[in-house]
């Protein structure tokens, strides 16, 4: 019962993270991007908090990190290595405008939580009889693509050419704040489970879980480049349903007024 009632919440709370990310992801109007602008690079620091607060991808993977960390020096070593990946890709990509389609680069990131998670329960040795590669270049390697990913959706903002490299630090800062808070709040919660007498049925479960979560990201991703690859083989033209559905309601509103005028 009561690794039940800690798995609920571990469930309830992940749904939370990846419904806030899909608010995030989709519903910035053009007036909210005005702000961004107007807000200097303040507005890109916190920006770069709530992206990562809502990431769940990214959030995923910092988890499956440090699941089995127990020393403060392990922590520090392999979650710097992820930072520094992610922070070089993500500031030269965006400052050189490298860009990628980011339905494959986040299909990616999924299946490197799948990876961690795969790690975690040595499953390298387990069911391919093989060493496993070795953890700190893997994560370091990684961080790079989850930069790339970062970077991606940075470029999607309105971005101010003339304080360009300033935005992208700020970005970058506030990404490394909200990861910090993540963090801090995965070990607290960690460090007290870990005592418990129900940690080694959870720790299979949420690496099981983590597992299933990167193949069905993996899977959305994919679903949503096929969307852009081959647009006559679905009901929309574009990669985002969300504003199609948009224009829909804009056109169906005009469309009432039109008549409502005429009457």
């Amino acid at each position: 019962m009561f690794l039940n009632r800690k798995v609920s919440i571990f469930i309830v709370l992940a749904s939370l993270l990846m419904t806030t990310s899909l608010v995030f992801a989709h519903g910035m109007s053009e007036a909210e991007k005005q702000s961004i602008i107007d807000g200097g690079n303040m507005s890109y620091l916190w920006l770069g908090a709530t992206h990562m607060l809502t990431g769940y991808d990214h959030l995923l993977f910092v988890f499956g990190i440090i699941f089995f960390l127990t020393t403060f020096r392990d922590i520090v070593k392999y979650i710097t290595a992820f930072t520094l990946g992610h922070s070089v890709t993500l500031i030269l990509a965006t400052f050189n405008q490298v860009q990628v389609n980011y339905f494959l680069i986040d299909a990616i990131i999924g299946l490197s939580v799948c990876y961690i998670a795969f790690a975690n329960i040595d499953g390298f040795k387990k069911y391919l009889n093989i060493k496993a590669p070795n953890m700190m270049v893997m994560i370091t390697a990684l961080g790079l693509i989850h930069g790339l990913g970062l970077s991606t959706r940075l470029q999607q903002l309105p971005l101010n050419e003339d304080q360009l490299l300033l935005n992208i630090i700020s970005f970058n800062i506030g990404i490394e704040l909200g990861q910090i808070l993540a963090l801090t709040i995965m070990l607290l919660l960690l460090f007290s489970w870990r005592k418990s007498t129900s940690f080694v049925g959870f720790a299979r479960l949420s690496n099981a879980v983590l597992i299933f979560a990167g193949a069905f990201l993996f899977t959305m991703q994919i679903h949503g480049y096929w969307h852009i690859a081959t647009p006559d083989e679905f009901g929309f033209s574009t990669d985002n349903h969300y504003h199609d559905h948009l224009r829909m309601n804009e056109q169906q509103a005009a469309t009432e007024n039109t008549h409502q005028s005429i009457d």
